[in-house]
């Protein structure tokens, strides 16, 4: 479509009624000046837009993502709400343009363009150890806490096993009990309350504060329940021995220094869980994302290949029309009609690259009749399908035709006599096949380019991966041979 073409087609929308987006998806337009004029929600998604001119131009909501923007210019243009994902932008000019709510995800930068801030990095334990000052001095303080916790451990674990005195080695193991106890009550307490806490309280203080809050009737509980179990008995027996200076009450300290500790424990506990869950929900937001990705360039490619195929097939039947129109202009008429059912068959798609084997063998019946027209006796066909239930499977759009279309070309068109052409559909075992068998010459040991082979291999492979595979096959018979896993069709 020329610059001129496209303007009359702007018009001609303005003069019959409100706009219709331009569609122009998956087209080379590079070095196209499209500068001045209302692209309002045009589709120009997988196109190569290189060099391109939109200078001046109104691009409100416009589709542009996935799309080559090499040294584009954007000079003054209005991007409005325009989408730019994972479209390379190197050298484009977006000088003046209007880049309100333009998305651009994944997208690479052009000139003139401010790229978008980097988030900050959250503040976490990593990050501080990192710092070359505070990492250090908060790394020491917890290296230090560490050891001076595991030697205490040892110290009192030590001491309940080589006590000689009965009365000490209750009382360490009531001490031992008590700040197990604790440490467990801590972390349970934490893990029940922290996922509420996230999702309740927003400031990180309050959150703190009223966990700190929690801790303390969880730290007399545990430490009375401990008492009572344990360290009564021991306790009031030691207090009876005012003679011996390290019995003496004044030796242990406070309850209140017992009880920070425990809160300082649990505060931690609460800050770790939280980083954890935040980490994994990064994880699992990266995940979806390159899972999005795979998802969004697989359909790219289904695109490309798709776009191969139709443009192929309608070069060879408007040559078919071509060569009727003066000898046979009513068969050229019953041409027309049947491409026009196919190519209504093949934009009417609603984006899905799937349909149903039944819809794909009438499409590939209405093109063996456009070629029986242009062939008369010369080409007989037949299409069938063995087992009715198969009708519904769903297979990839445009499967069958390339490899029918192939047939008549490399196979009918080489015979001087009467050819043939029998597409079957069947199934065996957990596969089902799609067989196109022609009686042309056979294949060559080199499958050249012009088969075309290789856009169906490459649908499949994205699609089923090993899950499907295509034969061809000279003995006993020459057939193109398909066939696809049951299973993966019944998803």
């Amino acid at each position: 479509m020329t610059r001129e073409q496209l303007e009359r087609t702007l018009k001609q929308q303005q003069t019959d009624g409100p706009q219709r987006p331009i569609k122009m998806r998956g087209s080379d337009l590079s070095d196209y000046d499209f500068s001045g004029l209302d692209l309002t929600k045009a589709d120009f998604s997988f196109s190569n837009l290189s060099g391109a001119n939109f200078s001046n131009s109104i691009l409100h909501d416009a589709n542009l993502s996935f799309s080559t923007l090499f040294d584009v210019s954007f000079e003054n243009a209005d991007l409005t709400g325009a989408n730019l994902n994972f479209s390379s932008l190197y050298g484009a000019n977006l000088t003046g343009a209007n880049l309100n709510g333009v998305s651009m995800s994944f997208s690479g930068g052009g000139r003139n363009v401010k790229p978008p801030a980097l988030p900050a990095e959250p503040i976490t334990l990593t990050t501080l150890l990192q710092k070359p000052v505070w990492g250090v001095l908060i790394g020491a303080i917890l290296g230090a806490l560490l050891v001076y916790g595991a030697s205490g451990i040892i110290y009192f674990s030590n001491l309940i096993i080589t006590a000689k005195d009965p009365l000490m080695a209750e009382v360490n193991r009531f001490v031992a009990v008590q700040n197990i106890a604790q440490g467990i009550a801590v972390f349970l307490v934490t893990w029940l309350v922290s996922g509420w806490l996230d999702r309740r309280i927003r400031p990180i203080w309050l959150r703190h504060l009223l966990f700190s809050t929690m801790l303390i009737p969880v730290f007399f509980l545990v430490s009375t329940t401990a008492y009572m179990w344990l360290g009564k008995r021991a306790l009031d027996a030691l207090a009876k021995l005012n003679s011996l200076p390290e019995y003496s009450q004044n030796s242990n300290a406070p309850w209140y220094l017992y009880a920070f500790a425990s809160l300082i424990i649990g505060n931690v506990f609460l800050y770790a869980l939280r980083q954890g869950r935040q980490l994994t929900r990064k994880m699992s937001e990266q995940e979806f994302q390159l899972l999005n990705m795979e998802k969004l360039k697989t359909r790219a490619e289904l695109d490309a290949l798709q776009a191969k195929i139709n443009p192929h097939f309608l070069y060879n039947a408007l040559n078919s029309i071509a060569s009727l129109v003066h000898d046979d202009p009513d068969k050229a008429e019953e041409m027309t009609l049947l491409l026009s059912k196919l190519f209504r068959y093949s934009t009417g798609r609603d984006g899905s690259h799937t349909s149903s084997i039944s819809d794909e063998l009438d499409m590939v019946r209405t093109y063996l009749q456009v070629e029986h027209v242009r062939f008369g006796d010369r080409l007989l066909y037949s299409v069938t399908i063995t087992d009715g239930s198969l009708n519904g499977l769903q297979i990839p759009q445009f499967l069958l035709q390339p490899i029918v279309e192939n047939a008549v070309k490399h196979g009918i068109s080489k015979r001087a006599g009467q050819g043939r052409i029998d597409v079957k559909i069947y199934q065996q075992t957990d596969w089902v096949y799609l067989s196109v068998h022609d009686n042309g010459p056979p294949f060559p040991d080199e499958m050249g380019e012009g088969y075309g082979l290789r856009s169906i291999q490459e649908k499949l492979r994205l699609l089923y991966g090993d899950d499907a595979r295509v034969e061809l096959q000279n003995d006993p018979y020459k057939q193109v041979l398909l066939a696809i896993r049951l299973n993966r069709l019944l998803k």
